[in-house]
């Protein structure tokens, strides 16, 4: 089989792997395809954005109407969270930005504060209780660290707030995709992204 045609197939039944199986980390949807198509070799693995083109690709071809309906419900969780949060100047990143719904709801936003501590004691006062861990972003020179911290939003979502020193709002991480920055949409962007999704339903329920 010619190079080109084994990426595109490990491409799409990794895209497959990340939207039924729930699998974000893309190296490991690409290896997963591979034992599933009995293919071996690393140069003939597909690059981050191949995968990322070909998980876009089945989400708009093979999205039911359940999960359109889906969709808009967790952008409007997103900016219900994201209001709430404002002194944080939330951003909301990641799959759900880009119109992807996950087997597992997960809002990822980025949010900004001097310190996670004074964060961590907002969610506090609001009876919100959250574990925390670290994030790591490498690429395009940059190399960061940054605390999150999770916790259950409204309707039950799961949400990962990532914290960033005030003026990261700045300068957004490198993507785990390509090393770019990170795209990122404030809670105006996301208003436009639910105006943008139900014109549509309504389009195609005619």
């Amino acid at each position: 089989m010619p190079e080109s045609r084994t990426r595109q197939r490990l491409a799409e039944e990794a895209a497959r792997i990340v939207l039924e199986e729930g699998v974000r980390d893309y190296g490991l949807a690409k290896r997963k395809a591979a034992d599933h198509l009995g293919i071996t070799g690393r140069r003939d693995l597909p690059a981050n954005t191949e995968i990322e083109s070909a998980v876009l690709e089945r989400n708009r071809l093979f999205a039911t109407p359940g999960q359109r309906r889906e969709y808009i419900a967790r952008l409007r969780t997103a900016a219900l969270v994201m209001t709430r949060l404002e002194p944080l100047e939330t951003r909301l990143v990641g799959p759900l930005l880009l119109g992807i719904v996950e087997p597992q709801a997960v809002i990822n936003l980025h949010g900004f504060a001097e310190t996670v501590e004074e964060v961590m004691i907002e969610l506090g006062d609001r009876g919100i209780q959250c574990r925390s861990g670290e994030r790591h972003y490498r690429g395009a020179g940059m190399d960061i660290r940054a605390p999150f911290l999770a916790f259950r939003g409204p309707e039950g979502i799961d949400v990962e707030l990532t914290v960033f020193p005030l003026d990261g709002l700045r300068k957004a991480p490198p993507s785990p995709i390509d090393g770019r920055p990170m795209r990122r949409l404030n809670l105006a962007g996301v208003q436009g992204l639910i105006n943008d999704a139900e014109s549509l339903s309504e389009a195609q329920a005619r």
